[in-house]
């Protein structure tokens, strides 16, 4: 879908955008990271919620292991704008990601068992009681945790979230946004989605979808009475482009990148990271120069072995539960080709070209999923999966079982003890 030019700049159609929100929605939060974009709309929101005499909700999801200048900044944004909203900082015990360790997956953040290693504590203006949200159970998701918190914030009634999303810094998010098929749009707005699976009228909303990566550090340059996250700063003069800031969970599959930033801007932060986050250190030195935690760059297997027994050695120098993870991936990835032309198995290795672009199987696509540590499988064609799903795990079950029933045939067929 091409470009459609309006004739009014994009700050000014975000400006717009915020006032529809308000006008027509009784319910409205915004989430907050304090990263470039959410700053930018919680200047526009908070701008308008004043011109109308509103307030709305910030939410501020803390995952503790972050930049002391972000923390700051947050404070000082909730500070400036008290007047105008209702304020939910979260710190509570939340699983997130954990790209660079293959011991710990996942690992909670404001987990109360760890109290003498994190990395800060929570401030006054934080929730930290387990209790205070009806829905919250420990060690949820961030997924599971964010369209919960937005079905109790609605109490019932239609619910705009805002978001700072922008469509230039992916080729999904335009997808998801411009193109959109089979998605419901608030009036025909394109930037307002209906969240489905909340089952209610709960609306993400992004106004500011269109705005440039420039754009928005034009509107930070052309207001200086607007507080911006001056980490961004020292991150320019540790030589990152623009588009290369960016401020987020650092230990997530494609986040990881940005680990070696900690050392380099805040040492006395990433001592503390190190001791709490297990893998941090080893991921920081390996993302820095092949932006991944290996697997990234080419790979070889060691000598005398071939893929598919590199891939048996990776398997088991795993922890169990770890390994019977990648063993139900590997189990619906051979059987899917199995039923679709490789009835005598997949190749060791195929075509460079057509491995990277996943459209041929191979025991080194395989390989790099183990060696990169990818724990939704995405290097051999799975995408993640949204937890807490009833169907999911009764599909994971079955899966896992039905791969053990025929451990025996398994490796008769693929030649590795699955």
């Amino acid at each position: 879908m091409p470009k459609k030019y309006i004739g009014i700049s994009t700050l000014d159609a975000a400006k717009i955008r915020v006032k529809e929100i308000f006008e027509f929605f009784p319910r409205v939060y915004l989430s907050f990271s304090g990263g470039k974009d959410s700053t930018v709309m919680l200047h526009l929101a908070a701008e308008e919620a004043r011109r109308v005499g509103r307030k709305f909700g910030v939410l501020i999801i803390d995952l503790e292991a972050q930049y002391k200048l972000t923390i700051e900044h947050i404070e000082s944004m909730v500070n400036e704008y008290a007047d105008v909203i209702e304020l939910y900082w979260v710190c509570l015990p939340i699983a997130l990601r954990n790209s660079v360790s293959v011991y710990e997956p996942k690992w909670e953040c404001f987990d109360p068992d760890k109290k003498d290693i994190w990395v800060r504590k929570p401030n006054a203006k934080c929730i930290t009681d387990e209790k205070f949200f009806p829905f919250f159970k420990r060690g949820m998701e961030f997924e599971e945790f964010v369209p919960e918190f937005g079905k109790w914030y609605s109490q019932g009634q239609p619910t705009a979230v805002m978001i700072g999303i922008r469509t230039d810094e992916s080729y999904n998010r335009y997808l998801k946004l411009v193109v959109g098929h089979n998605r419901e749009f608030f009036g025909g707005r394109r930037w307002a989605l209906k969240q489905k699976s909340t089952g209610m009228e709960i609306y993400s909303c992004h106004p500011i979808y269109d705005m440039s990566t420039k754009d928005i550090w034009v509107f930070h340059a052309k207001f200086k009475d607007k507080r911006h996250n001056h980490l961004y700063d020292l991150m320019h003069q540790a030589g990152l482009s623009i588009h290369q800031q960016r401020i987020c969970q650092p230990y997530g599959d494609d986040q990881r990148k940005g680990l070696w930033l900690y050392h380099v801007i805040e040492p006395e932060t990433w001592a503390k990271v190190v001791a709490r986050v297990n893998g941090a250190n080893s991921g920081a030195e390996f993302v820095k120069y092949s932006g991944n935690t290996s697997g990234q760059v080419k790979i070889t297997k060691p000598e005398g072995h071939t893929w598919q027994s590199f891939c048996t050695m990776l398997l088991g120098s795993m922890p169990d539960s770890i390994a019977e993870h990648y063993r139900d991936k590997i189990f619906v990835f051979l059987r899917h080709y199995e039923e679709h032309g490789y009835r005598n198995g997949i190749p060791d290795e195929a075509d460079p070209k057509l491995e990277s672009t996943k459209k041929a199987p191979s025991w080194r696509r395989i390989a790099k999923m183990l060696l990169r540590n990818d724990y939704w499988a995405k290097t051999i064609g799975f995408v993640p999966n949204k937890t807490g799903s009833y169907l999911l795990e009764r599909y994971k079950k079955r899966i896992s079982e039905e791969r053990k029933k025929r451990r025996s045939e398994n490796i008769d067929r693929y030649g590795v003890k699955l």
